[in-house]
């Protein structure tokens, strides 16, 4: 199953939507879309949707899914990350009016380059051949990088146990 959600931004984001919504219809993806869409206009016609989905199940689809494509917030592709997934992420962009600037794809661009656990398709185009390639591409992709808060606590800790340990 591939899971998609667009986040909960008031701008649609029927380009994504639509997208998909064509691969499933022309057969290029075979297997169940799940769709949230937000607050995008388009009703897809090819894949299963709901405009908002409850908490409990987002981490439900999110946890089945072969696949998750998020949008650019950063919730949305954290969620993925979590449960050790690498998502497909598609930034929203101000040149089609999902966003009132483009600091998703900034911030997307950054985070593929720096952490290595998402991918990123600013391109439709670009999106069939991602998701039919999806295992191949993930294959080298390391899911388990640590967080910056994570590794500054285990030093922390560390520190303070020198401190307190050493007299």
């Amino acid at each position: 199953m591939i899971f998609i959600t667009v986040g909960t931004h008031e701008q649609p984001f029927n380009r994504l939507l639509e997208y998909i919504d064509e691969l499933k219809g022309n057969g290029t993806i075979v297997e169940e879309v799940i769709m949230q869409t937000g607050f995008s206009t388009y009703e897809p016609k090819y894949c299963k949707w709901k405009k908002l989905f409850s908490f409990a199940e987002m981490n439900e689809y999110v946890e089945r899914a072969r696949i998750v494509i998020t949008h650019g917030g950063p919730s949305s592709f954290i969620m993925p990350l979590q449960v050790g997934k690498i998502p497909i992420v598609v930034p929203r962009q101000k040149k089609y009016n999902e966003h009132v600037n483009d600091h998703q794809i900034v911030f997307c661009r950054e985070v593929a380059r720096r952490q290595g656990n998402i991918i990123e398709v600013e391109e439709m185009k670009r999106l069939g051949e991602v998701i039919t390639q999806y295992d191949s591409l993930v294959a080298g992709m390391d899911v388990n990088r640590h967080s910056n808060n994570e590794k500054f606590c285990e030093e922390f800790e560390k520190l303070v146990d020198r401190m307190f340990h050493d007299e």
